[in-house]
């Protein structure tokens, strides 16, 4: 939320119902979780917006109430790459954070999201003085190095089944993104612009996974049936066995 970010300006206060999806709140102790919440506040992210851009110096510790936002990183030759996204309940930036560093990173909003801070020396002082909230970090850094590397391992996939199986798996990850849960809220328009396909192509791909038992597709979402099969080495099945593409999915 730098000062220049619309978001900075429609900051508020979070509410109560509103903390509560704050996954790292509840493991802080009741004195380090009043000094906590007394430094978040929460704002409104319009598609398109800017919640932090390359260069910037870091501010805050962000976090995703409601919504879904990516984080991309500019090529050299000046186009965005996407490299993640970060849907409900996932925090993000805490090792730009840490290091006090300008973010290396632009991330961006898909959709209308409810995005939270939390100031970067209110941060520090966690550190310093609550073993939960330690614990907490150190957990999302571990699971923040395997998804990196998964991010990398898909990018050079060239079978488009198996790049949104993959992207999906990400982003069903009970750590990183515990407000997610069994179903995610996402058009296939926006999993293709997380995913760097088409719609057609993401559309196939989904009628591909839903087939193998892997997710279900709803209205204005996908719910996940066996998050190992959306790991695992795709195969397709043989031709022939009738399945059909889905019908594109409804915005919300």
């Amino acid at each position: 939320m730098a000062c220049e970010s619309p978001i900075y300006r429609r900051r508020r206060p979070p509410l109560a119902h509103e903390l509560a999806d704050i996954p790292w709140v509840g493991v802080l102790e009741p004195e380090h979780r009043e000094r906590a919440i007394a430094g978040i506040v929460v704002g409104v992210a319009i598609p398109g917006d800017y919640v932090c851009r390359t260069g910037r110096p870091v501010t805050y510790w962000f976090g995703v109430i409601d919504g879904l936002l990516k984080m991309t990183i500019d090529s050299a030759q000046g186009d965005a790459v996407t490299i993640i996204g970060v849907p409900p309940g996932g925090w993000f930036g805490e090792g730009t954070v840490l290091k006090r560093e300008p973010y290396r990173y632009n991330i961006q909003a898909l959709r209308k999201s409810l995005v939270a801070g939390l100031p970067i020396a209110t941060f520090h002082w966690l550190l310093d003085h609550s073993i939960g909230f330690n614990r907490f970090i150190m957990d999302q850094l571990n699971e923040r190095v395997g998804q990196f590397i998964a991010a990398r391992e898909t990018d050079r996939l060239h079978n488009p089944e198996a790049r949104v199986a993959l992207s999906l798996a990400a982003l069903f990850n009970p750590v990183l993104y515990p407000g997610v849960g069994k179903l995610l809220r996402i058009t296939q328009q926006e999993l293709a612009y997380l995913v760097g396909l088409s719609r057609q192509r993401v559309n196939e791909a989904l009628a591909q996974l839903q087939a193998r038992g892997a997710i279900r597709v709803e209205y204005g979402g996908l719910r996940v049936l066996d998050v190992q099969a959306l790991r695992a080495p795709w195969q397709p099945p043989a031709r022939g066995s009738g399945e059909s593409a889905l019908q594109p999915s409804h915005s919300r």
